[in-house]
């Protein structure tokens, strides 16, 4: 099906883009070709969000094409053609490059369910028609506090209690997207945290739901590197709150591929090297004012989750589970829902994780294969946003320690199994010192770490 729909469908067109003002709002709508079938995304932004006086309508415009070039990855998706035409304004080859980085590594979970095999050279080429520039040099505006993306996991509560002292200058911000319903837990832990309503900023995508029913006919389908449409989402945001940073809260651990050897990442667009290449990127072509980075780079997620059991009053708003995405629940039946158990499982009680999962699942035979996807060297690790192998390993090692009256069958067989595990590094006590948090906020990083 790949090669016939690469055949048929040569060429992915970029047409245009159409921005429309209101008295309450932003709407910008996209139009992208393939063949007979046209696209109209859609974005909506609520002017009640923008707190910028001084709005420079043509950068921003310039700002809306270039979310167009992220968004486009939803549609190109479903035939992987050849070439990709750019109608609506210019992009330099550096530009290019920094596109086609991203849809070849973010792609890389779609290419391998897919059955695709495609060097970085020959799966797409760009071919730019519009002839339109912006220079970002024009632009310069004040900008000042936190921009806080909200997701509603742990990372996100870890850096909003992180940066509690800061709370007066925050804006969190929530990306809504229209096949799945409001993020009632993004909104819970907001509300936990401490904000009011004036303290949240929404970006709405709205996709063309022509794609479910591709979809359904065979066009190609998978995961795309959501977190970069995020990037920009939320730096067109920052730009319309003056914000200075963009506060991420990815980790040290989202860096480690599903495969060993091979260039597959579920957590790409997470990962440090494309907070390095947006980085870039935005400081050339976008802001060079707005500061994009991950205050949680520094640690793993064994850290994060101690640092989030310090919180207990997110537990029970936290939600992490891509299945149970539009009940607000844990599916309970998930690599995603395991892994957390997994990494809670040491230090909380039984009624306490009750009050999260339905069940211990620990002890429940059916995610024997999951469990071992997320420990074992020798097999893919889940297609998932979870920590490493290490980690989980050394949490199933601390439950042995704490919980030694309690063993539920995959503890039981993990240790039937004799399972050989010798931590390469200090876990606890991990620091990655790759990293571009502020000097200004990593003190509140090193508690009491001798990291310096």
């Amino acid at each position: 099906m790949f090669e016939k729909l690469r055949e048929e469908y040569k060429q992915f067109i970029y047409d245009s883009y159409k921005v429309e003002e209101s008295d309450t709002e932003f709407t910008v709508t996209y139009t992208y070709i393939l063949n007979e079938l046209v696209f109209h995304p859609s974005i909506k932004i609520l002017k009640s969000n923008i707190t910028n006086k001084k709005i420079n309508y043509e950068y921003l415009d310039y700002l809306f094409f270039q979310y167009g070039l992220f968004d486009l990855m939803n549609y190109y998706k479903l035939t992987c053609s050849k070439e990709i035409i750019i109608r609506p304004m210019f992009l330099n080859e550096n530009q290019i490059y920094f596109f086609k980085k991203v849809l070849y590594n973010g792609l890389g979970e779609y290419f391998y369910n897919n059955n695709i095999y495609l060097n970085f050279d020959e799966f797409v080429f760009f071919r730019v028609e519009g002839t339109k520039k912006f220079d970002i040099e024009n632009i310069d505006d004040d900008y000042s506090g936190n921009l806080i993306p909200v997701g509603g996991g742990k990372d996100s509560i870890v850096t909003l209690e992180l940066l509690k002292e800061y709370k007066i200058d925050n804006k969190t911000f929530m990306f809504e997207r229209n096949l799945y319903p409001k993020n009632k837990a993004g909104y819970d832990s907001i509300c936990v945290a401490g904000y009011n309503s004036d303290d949240i900023t929404t970006f709405e995508c709205n996709l063309d739901l022509q794609i479910l029913k591709l979809n359904e006919q065979g066009y190609l389908n998978g995961h795309i590197p959501f977190s970069a449409c995020l990037s920009m989402a939320s730096l067109i945001m920052a730009y319309l709150t003056n914000k200075k940073y963009i506060v991420l809260s990815n980790e040290a651990s989202a860096n480690e591929g599903n495969f060993e050897g091979k260039n597959i990442n579920h957590q790409y667009s997470k990962s440090y090297e494309y907070e390095k290449d947006f980085r870039e990127y935005c400081c050339r072509y976008l802001n060079k004012d707005i500061y994009y980075f991950s205050l949680l780079r520094p640690w793993n997620e064994y850290r994060i989750v101690q640092e989030f059991l310090k919180h207990k009053q997110y537990l029970s708003v936290f939600r992490s589970c891509n299945r149970g995405t539009k009940k607000n629940a844990w599916c309970n039946h998930c690599s995603k829902c395991l892994y957390v158990y997994i990494m809670l499982y040491p230090y909380l009680s039984k009624d306490e994780l009750l009050t999260i999962f339905d069940h211990d699942l620990l002890d429940d035979s059916s995610l024997e294969k999951d469990f071992f996807g997320l420990i074992e060297d020798d097999s893919m690790k889940p297609f998932e946003c979870v920590g490493t192998k290490m980690e989980i390993n050394y949490s199933l090692q601390q439950a042995l320690i704490l919980k030694k009256d309690e063993h539920p069958y995959l503890l039981n067989k993990y240790v039937s199994k004799k399972y050989s595990f010798l931590p390469k590094e200090k876990v606890e006590s991990y620091f990655n010192h790759e990293h571009f948090v502020p000097d200004c906020y990593l003190l509140l990083l090193l508690g009491d770490l001798d990291e310096r």
